[in-house]
């Protein structure tokens, strides 16, 4: 679908969003072994389809110079063999994921006889705007139509011929295995505007999850009518506290901070006790040396550290999301909280610490989606908490917090059973 006049893109937009919304009522009381068997065959289907993926996947990326991606946005974009069956297995994992829909989360009985239960059920509509990665195409999907939701995906205008051919191949085996066809659609217009018109539909989605670069996501939270599920950015810290062993903190920031430095869940920020600052600094910048990470550093870690910069305020609350990360030393394990909540986005925080006190106090005292004692915090993931696969990191409180899986796409309902009772 090319650009489009306005009226016929408002229509588009409202037929979209009324066929998933048709679909999401037909998969909530869908069998498990029905979204099982879609997974799996897709799957199949998908690793049987791979010439035919790779050939959509060679128009995208023909076209990639001329939307300016970066070297490292073309590899992303790339698809291969090798990167097609992992999207397969991916969705094979989801389908051996426990099905959250009709759990019973509680259950009691009155004293009049009524017989209450809280069962969890589907958000509905999941409207999803996400960056150029093919592979998310197929993990957005498994996950929606695994958690009873059906998904409008809006994916990068740099991957749309790919997604195009991912998304058709999920649509094929849907007929086939009973499920709704329109349970997984891809936006098939470029034209920006279409954000817009879906973003108004409250009465047909009920949540829109945005990944992508901070400016979209701030888009998105302004101009939708429904809630949103997100996170704004990923500046992450580590604290060293008094008590820790230097050699574990040294080992859990360079992991942090560079075992994959373009990630929202990598170390932007290094917070040391003033006790272990003067013994501490020289061996992490010597190990974030051997990685080139430029070192910006406040006025008291500067003494300690003669290669490192100034840093200014902007530094503190910065995602560089590549070799550089701002330091700072504090007085105390309450002083490094204040500086995260501050300065942090909630998202991932760290102390490294022998000290039982001090590792409770810093995470009652920090407030972040995920807070973590003697581990990286390259650890916030869905599938390394063994929640399976994840449609994202919310930093948010409402509705969901932290990795988000099966479960985060689910709500309840109260079940009321009763025997002819009336209230007096």
């Amino acid at each position: 679908m090319s650009a489009t006049p306005a009226l016929e893109l408002t229509q588009y937009c409202q037929q979209t969003a009324e066929a998933a919304r048709a679909a999401s009522y037909q998969l909530a009381s869908l069998d498990a072994s029905v979204k099982n068997k879609w997974l799996t065959e897709s799957a199949d289907a998908l690793v049987s389809s791979t010439e035919r993926i790779m050939e959509a996947n060679q128009q995208d990326l023909a076209a990639a110079p001329e939307y300016g991606l970066t070297s490292s946005a073309i590899d992303r974009l790339r698809l291969d063999t090798e990167r097609i069956a992992a999207i397969a297995t991916g969705l094979r994992e989801i389908a051996m994921l426990p099905d959250p829909i009709g759990e019973v989360i509680d259950g009691f009985t009155r004293p009049g006889g009524l017989q209450i239960q809280k069962k969890r059920v589907p958000l509905g509509v999941v409207f999803f705007i996400y960056e150029s990665r093919p592979n998310v195409t197929a993990d957005a999907a498994g996950i929606c139509v695994k958690s009873g939701n059906a998904v409008i995906l809006r994916g990068g205008k740099e991957a749309i011929h790919s997604s195009r051919a991912i998304v058709d191949i999920l649509a094929e085996t849907a007929v086939r295995c009973g499920v709704p066809e329109t349970a997984v659609q891809l936006v098939g217009t470029t034209d920006r505007a279409a954000v817009g018109h879906f973003l108004g539909l409250h009465e047909l989605i009920d949540v829109t999850i945005p990944r992508g670069g901070e400016s979209l996501i701030r888009r998105v939270a302004t101009e939708a009518t429904m809630p949103v599920i997100k996170h704004y950015d990923g500046n992450c810290h580590v604290y060293v506290d008094r008590s820790a062993e230097l050699s574990m903190a040294v080992n859990i920031i360079e992991n942090s901070k560079c075992q994959r430095m373009g990630v929202c869940n990598a170390c932007e920020s290094l917070l040391i006790h003033v006790d272990v600052a003067e013994q501490v600094l020289p061996l992490i910048a010597e190990r974030l040396a051997r990685h080139k990470v430029e070192i910006r550093a406040d006025q008291r870690a500067l003494a300690f550290l003669p290669e490192a910069t100034a840093a200014t305020d902007d530094d503190w609350s910065a995602e560089y999301l590549g070799p550089t990360v701002s330091v700072a030393i504090v007085d105390s394990v309450e002083q490094a909280a204040t500086h995260i909540n501050q300065y942090g986005s909630h998202h991932t925080d760290a102390i490294i610490t022998e000290n039982l006190l001090s590792a409770n106090a810093f995470t009652t005292l920090v407030d972040s989606s995920a807070v973590m004692v003697n581990a990286s915090t390259r650890f916030n993931d869905g599938g390394v908490f063994g929640l399976g696969a994840e449609i994202g990191i919310s930093t948010d409180k409402f509705h969901a917090r932290g990795p988000c899986g099966l479960r985060e796409l689910t709500t309840y309902k109260y079940i009321v059973q009763g025997s002819g009772q009336i209230r007096d």
